[in-house]
């Protein structure tokens, strides 16, 4: 794993402490309906207030594209933090650079948090400008990265002010870097990864990266419905990437010659409608008819895969294995989970997983809390699983 400092080395008392969190969170009618991004930063925020620093949040939300946008302001999360802070006060300022912002960080005492308004109100952030990280550079004596979710983007506050201050991953940032090195960098074998989703093409690199890296591809999803038409096996009105036909076969050859074994589903749950409740049938993989399409794997298929995870020491897990958001389509999902969660309490494997659509299916499938570790990162894991370095990681670096 590449070297870099945590908080551990860092003494903050009396010290302006530029943190870059991601408060990035879903809202739905003004409320926040999930608030694992505000709590995962909580033990960063905390240390460094309890050791006296004076701590300088930043953050992005939505995208205004450089306009402000009062909709996207960072001012009604003020509360929800602090809540999560155990009521601490916190301080808010109307924006993130410039006279107001530097004498509301000059009033802070030591153990004081102020917030920052949206970075991106202000075109520099996503331009990595130069003016505009000098002047974030400014409020600061020290930078904590502690954004993994935004460490594959460039920007002002991810790489810029870590090339300005002396730069330490906060505490969520390192949890993530040691359990992404535990996964595929150093990880106990053999090692398994379960790709879902929709499309091979929106997962190529990822593909490409693993079968080089892994013992065992296990493939789900509408991506599996290429591998299968790509073996000649017809999916009916299944999702299918017909084009890409000779690109899933490349990557079986390369898995072949590697060593990596693909798992593709023996079976599957087909309904001739995509909608919630719609009848289904559980059809053996190379007997789907012409009208039907597959939504989830079948229950040969959950339990095989099951129990060849039983198997290995590690996984990394990326994308549902079916249309898990439809009522009657998830029990392949849901199995495979579980399965997951309790290798994994039971100390027998070390399991690692990330992504939006993922997050919500082990939510879902009520298996999250089992797993060893879960990003709550999108793109910046699924950068990660392509083997490709993160400027916000590589900034951090010592």
């Amino acid at each position: 794993m590449a070297s870099f400092r945590g908080l551990d080395a860092l003494s903050p008392k009396g010290r302006r402490v530029l943190v870059r969190v991601d408060l990035n969170v879903p809202m739905q009618d003004g409320e926040i309906s999930d608030s694992s991004r505000i709590e995962r930063v909580a033990e960063t925020i905390t240390t460094l207030a309890d050791g006296g620093a004076r701590v300088v949040l930043m953050s992005h939300f939505g995208r205004p594209r450089g306009v402000v946008t009062p909709s996207m302001s960072l001012r009604p999360l003020v509360g929800p933090l602090s809540r999560v802070l155990g009521n601490r006060p916190i301080g808010f300022v109307d924006d993130c650079i410039g006279a107001a912002a530097e004498a509301a960080v000059g009033a802070l005492g030591d153990g004081h948090i102020l917030l920052l308004e949206n970075l991106r109100f202000h075109a520099g952030e996503e331009n990595n400008d130069d003016e505009f990280a000098d002047a974030l550079a400014r409020l600061g004596d020290v930078y904590v990265g502690d954004a993994f979710s935004a460490a594959h983007r460039a920007h002002g506050s991810v790489v810029g002010v870590a090339k300005r201050l002396p730069a330490y991953a906060g505490r969520l940032m390192q949890s993530e870097l040691e359990a992404l090195d535990a996964a595929l960098e150093n990880p106990k074998r053999p090692v398994a990864a379960i790709i879902g989703g929709a499309k091979v093409s929106s997962k190529l690199a990822v593909l490409g990266n693993l079968v080089d890296r892994v013992d065992m591809l296990i493939i789900g999803g509408g991506m599996a419905n290429t591998f299968l038409h790509a073996q000649g096996i017809a999916v009916g009105k299944s999702l299918c990437e017909r084009d890409m036909a000779n690109t899933a076969r490349d990557i079986m050859a390369r898995a072949a010659s590697g060593g990596c074994e693909i798992v593709l589903p023996s079976d599957g749950v087909t309904a001739t409608q995509f909608a919630d409740g719609a009848p289904r049938t559980v059809t053996p993989i190379d007997a789907v008819s012409d009208d039907a399409m597959i939504l989830d794997i079948g229950p040969d298929s959950a339990a095989a895969i099951a129990e060849r995870l039983s198997h290995v020491a590690t996984l990394v897990w990326n994308g549902p294995l079916g249309a898990f958001e439809l009522d009657g389509f998830d029990a392949g999902t849901n199995t495979v989970a579980r399965a997951v969660a309790r290798l994994s309490q039971d100390g027998r494997l070390v399991s690692v997983a990330g992504g939006g659509d993922t997050v919500a299916a082990l939510a879902h499938a009520d298996a999250l809390d089992g797993f060893t570790y879960v990003s709550t990162a999108g793109g910046a894991f699924l950068e990660w699983l392509e083997g490709k370095p993160l400027p916000g990681v590589v900034a951090l670096q010592s």
